[in-house]
């Protein structure tokens, strides 16, 4: 749910109040109790991508870096199966 910024046109009282997208404005200033209009917010800026949510997530790698990461190992999946039958058929 989303909190809204409202300013008092009478008094110039701005304060936020947290509501539904669905609830209807707030008429009237908790102060005064004139009207209100309800100011263009900004948004959050909250970014939400892959594994986490931590800044250090998102910063760029050295590609030396991305290299090692982008390659887990040189055999393929059939060779480690191979390896693994031949280890559990020595048993």
């Amino acid at each position: 749910m989303p909190t809204y910024d409202y300013i008092c046109k009478k008094c110039d009282h701005t304060f936020e109040y947290f509501q539904t997208m669905s609830d209807t404005r707030l008429e009237h200033c908790p102060e005064c109790k004139g009207k209100v209009r309800r100011l263009v917010s900004g948004g959050s800026g909250l970014i939400f991508k892959g594994s986490g949510f931590y800044l250090t997530d998102y910063v760029k790698k050295d590609s030396s870096e991305k290299k090692e990461e982008s390659t887990p190992s040189k055999k393929s999946k059939k060779d480690q199966k191979k390896e693994q039958k031949k280890e559990s058929d020595k048993s």
